[in-house]
């Protein structure tokens, strides 16, 4: 052999048992400059060293803004920032800030900036540090949505990390957290001991995170030793079991907050139709004013929506309410005794007031939005989440019927509203003026009306049209609670939004309203006044 083949194949030789050396990262240039180039792996190394040397305040916006797309490096030769790495919050930003120095750098050409690159297996990466980096928190709740970040996640290293985590751990709920991950790697890990890998399950199956049907699904369809198999099964129905359970009590509360509106909106009418024997085809109308003075209360408070919104309540009654007098005063007082005629007149003031309301706001429909304290959701536990403005609108509708039987049960206006509506004769012999007690009434129901449509406001949005898809349901409850009887309202309004919201799954929305409807005609065919119908001789008449 001669002498160059011995120097070439020593040279190889030397080459292939020398390891890779990859960039290093000691200094915040270097790691410019390697998020600059185009070497995925000397990334990896800056990731790692990020977060490793700098403080998590200043590691995590930089890594939230690489995964976000939002990282830029700036490539104009002629300026002193010349590939220095900026953060720029929004396609359309004007400015840019550097990420290691509070310093602000205005957009003039966006052609001088150019995205820091990233794949996915970056991405991925980012992911895990991102939430690895919120372990090391004070604050627990940020160190549980660090956890919940890393849920299923197998990786020797992070699963290191919980386990010392969860050894100085104080927080109750941090500490549940890791055991549940620390339990989800544990069953997942085929290596591990049958009886641990067991144990494991067993712990699962006390939580209710969608990880664990996932873990449990996994582990199902494999040849499994007879006790972990046995451990999956049971731990597979004891979850579905929890589904069912919390999926009857989710509807049971979406039946609840149905009810509530329903209650709104028929407790209005069933003051007016039980005092007054007007069908009131308005009725929906009044409500959908309401709705729209919570719409211009937001537009004159726009900073304070939650200000806004109990301002509207008092408003909405008070509007709602003269405008009800001035309904009844210019044409029901002339129509009472005749209720077919009632019914044509107010039909065609509804059309009125919708043609006033497209004159107005126009045709199309408006947005409300909903305070802060009013939005998310209340979560009891993984399977069960109750939305705030569901919540709140069935507190508000307890609030209001009891604010109303008060109003009947202690004021001398309710007094002189159930005497009229018991028998109206005897008590015009009493000395109660009726027709001030007729405008009052219809006011007082119209106010209602009017504080439903605010409580609506918060559903749905506020359009021209949005009264007419309440005011059969209202009627529905009048008819069927009992004429008149706030009480009856209340039952019929609860009963028959939980009986919807009970059939809505296998019947379809559609199917479960004609149901209810046909339920409604078959029991007013046995019971022709309701559940609870109203007392006296007026009204036994």
């Amino acid at each position: 052999m001669t002498p160059l083949m011995t120097f070439v194949k020593a040279l190889i030789v030397l080459l292939l048992c020398t390891p890779m050396a990859f960039a290093s990262v000691s200094s915040t240039n270097e790691f410019d400059q390697v998020l600059i180039g185009k070497n995925n792996n000397d990334k990896e190394i800056a990731i790692e060293w990020l977060v490793d040397n700098q403080p998590a305040a200043t590691a995590k916006p930089i890594l939230r803004a690489w995964l976000e797309g939002n990282l830029f490096y700036y490539k104009n030769k002629k300026s002193e920032d010349y590939q220095q790495l900026f953060i720029i919050a929004a396609r359309n930003g004007k400015q840019a800030e550097s990420i290691w120095e509070s310093k602000q750098l205005v957009v003039s050409r966006s052609r001088d900036f150019a995205k820091v690159r990233v794949n996915n297996k970056l991405r991925s990466l980012i992911r895990v540090q991102l939430a690895s980096l919120g372990l090391n928190s004070p604050d627990a709740v940020i160190r549980l949505q660090a956890v919940d970040g890393l849920l299923g996640q197998t990786d020797g290293e992070i699963i290191k990390r919980f386990a010392a985590q969860l050894n100085v751990e104080p927080d109750t709920k941090v500490q549940q957290r890791l055991q549940l991950a620390l339990s989800v790697s544990t069953a997942l890990d085929s290596s591990a001991p049958t009886p641990v890998r067991t144990a494991a399950v067993n712990t699962l199956s006390d939580y209710k995170q969608a990880i664990v049907l996932q873990t449990l699904n996994k582990l199902q369809p494999q040849s499994l030793d007879p006790d972990l198999s046995a451990a999956v099964e049971r731990g597979l129905d004891k979850y579905h079991q929890s589904q069912r359970l919390y999926s009857g009590v989710e509807t049971v509360f979406f039946g609840l907050s149905l009810g509530s509106v329903l209650v709104l909106a028929g407790i209005g009418l069933a003051i007016t139709f039980g005092v007054m024997g007007v069908i009131n085809m308005a009725h929906g109308e009044l409500i959908m004013i309401g709705a729209y003075t919570t719409y211009v209360m937001q537009q004159l408070l726009p900073q304070q929506s939650g200000t806004a919104l109990l301002l509207s309540i008092p408003m909405a009654f008070i509007i709602s309410g003269l405008v009800g007098i001035a309904i009844e005063r210019s044409v029901i007082r002339h129509l009472y005794g005749r209720p077919l005629e009632t019914l044509l007149a107010t039909f065609g003031i509804s059309l009125i007031l919708q043609q006033a309301v497209r004159s107005i706001f126009s045709p199309l429909n408006r947005s409300v939005s909903t305070p802060d304290w009013m939005a998310g959701a209340w979560e009891l536990n993984p399977m069960l989440s109750l939305t705030y403005n569901r919540l709140y609108i069935i507190l508000f509708c307890a609030l209001v019927f009891i604010s109303m039987v008060m109003i009947l049960k202690r004021t001398p206006l309710g007094l002189q509203v159930r005497a009229v509506s018991q028998n109206r004769a005897m008590a015009r012999a009493m000395g109660i003026r009726s027709e001030r007690v007729d405008a009052l009434t219809f006011g007082l129901g119209s106010g209602v009306a009017g504080v439903a449509g605010v409580a609506l406001s918060q559903l749905t949005n506020v359009g021209p049209n949005m009264g007419q898809a309440y005011i059969i349901d209202s009627f529905m409850v009048v008819v069927f609670g009992g004429v008149g009887n706030l009480w009856g309202t209340l039952v019929a309004g609860l009963g028959l939004g939980l009986f919807n919201k009970l059939l809505e799954p296998w019947a379809g929305a559609v199917l479960a309203k004609i149901l209810m409807l046909v339920f409604i005609i078959l029991f007013i065919q046995k019971r022709p006044r309701g559940l609870f119908p109203q007392r006296g001789r007026a009204a036994e008449s």
